[in-house]
């Protein structure tokens, strides 16, 4: 089409088109270049009957006519109410996906996501996770006996809460084996409590809770959320998400935590690092709109609580902690003994059985 109603302002070369009709003839020299007056060019047939400003560009190759039309606006498009559901939503709730595909909305599935659909969905979380509790029945991994879970379970429920608290500070790039020794040693010089922390100079804490991540900076922890804890809460701990959040050196996964086993209050999905690798090497998380795996533990965290039912926000912790620790491994996961590797996208993408470099070496002599 030449003249498209559809712009408000557009620009278009009339050669080819003066071209073709007898009486109008493009100047062949510069001597006879001149404006094409709107009366001119309105008077071809079919051409639009609002007014136009035609010029000729004047250029020692060639010559252009460029053409500026102002065509009368109009109404732009009403916005769509609905949007199209996202992919983890059209799978995991073919309920819902039906409803609306009945209101007008239509599902596009790339063909290069329906492997990671069909395996490693949510689809069929029910059936992994019933396979990782099976596989989990022997309870021989170091979270088992040793995790925050476990921290002061022989106190006072307030003497507890407080263990429970110290516990998960600790626990950040830690090992729950080392975790765990930290906090026989506190415990063994009475620094479970918030006042007997106070009175205990940093250098010392630093020591007893060596090696854990960071120890140095969560010695300093220590004595500023006792002394929180003294103040405002008589030695015992918060029993609010927020309250807790605010406390020096506690974050996301700690809060929940504590919450869930100090206050048995579950609020969220305390998600750690197996656990986010876990539901992204299963399929059960992606970025927003997108296929991509999560990139933080936080973003996991709400990706999960979107589908997973509540009751499971509480024991998937320790059951994907434990299944990370002894299966699903961080380097050379043991694909070959997981009861679920066929449902799961990840499975024998990464050798458990790297071949060693010396071996490599005489080989390739």
């Amino acid at each position: 089409m030449l003249f498209p109603h559809c712009l408000a302002c557009c620009r278009i070369s009339l050669v080819p088109f003066l071209s073709t009709r007898k009486g109008l003839k493009m100047p062949s020299s510069r001597a006879m270049s001149r404006p094409l007056s709107s009366k001119t060019v309105t008077s071809v047939p079919g051409a639009p009957k609002f007014p136009i400003r035609a010029r000729v560009r004047r250029n020692s190759r060639r010559r252009m006519v460029e053409v500026t039309m102002d065509v009368p606006g109009r109404e732009a498009p009403e916005p769509k109410s609905d949007r199209l559901p996202d992919i983890e939503e059209f799978v995991y709730n073919p309920v819902q996906a039906s409803e609306s595909s009945k209101s007008g909305i239509i599902a596009y599935i790339d063909t290069k996501m329906v492997k990671s659909i069909s395996i490693g969905s949510k689809a069929n979380w029910e059936i992994v996770l019933d396979g990782i509790k099976k596989m989990r029945f022997s309870g021989n991994a170091p979270v088992d006996s040793k995790g925050c879970e476990k921290a002061g379970r022989f106190l006072p429920p307030k003497e507890r809460r407080f263990a429970v608290l110290v516990s998960s500070l600790l626990s950040s790039q830690t090992k729950d084996e080392v975790n765990h020794g930290a906090m026989q040693r506190l415990s063994e010089n009475g620094l479970l409590d918030a006042a007997a922390i106070i009175e205990t100079d940093e250098a010392t804490i630093a020591k007893l809770i060596y090696p854990v991540g960071f120890y140095l900076r969560k010695a300093k922890y220590m004595k500023k959320v006792a002394e929180v804890c003294l103040a405002k809460y008589g030695g015992d701990i918060p029993n609010s998400l927020d309250d807790l959040l605010s406390l020096p050196g506690v974050g996301p996964k700690m809060a929940y935590l504590v919450m869930n086993v100090a206050w048995n209050n579950v609020q969220g999905i305390c998600v750690d690092t197996h656990v986010h690798r876990i539901s992204n090497r299963l399929g059960w998380v992606s970025q927003p709109g997108t296929m991509q795996k999560t990139r933080s533990p936080e973003e996991t965290r709400v990706c999960l609580q979107k589908w997973l039912p509540k009751k499971e926000w509480d024991p998937i912790n320790p059951l994907l902690v434990g299944f990370g620790q002894t299966v699903c491994t961080p380097l050379r996961p043991k694909c070959n003994i997981c009861s679920v590797n066929n449902l799961c996208p990840s499975a024998f993408k990464e050798s458990p059985n790297p071949t060693p470099k010396s071996s490599k070496k005489l080989r390739d002599k």
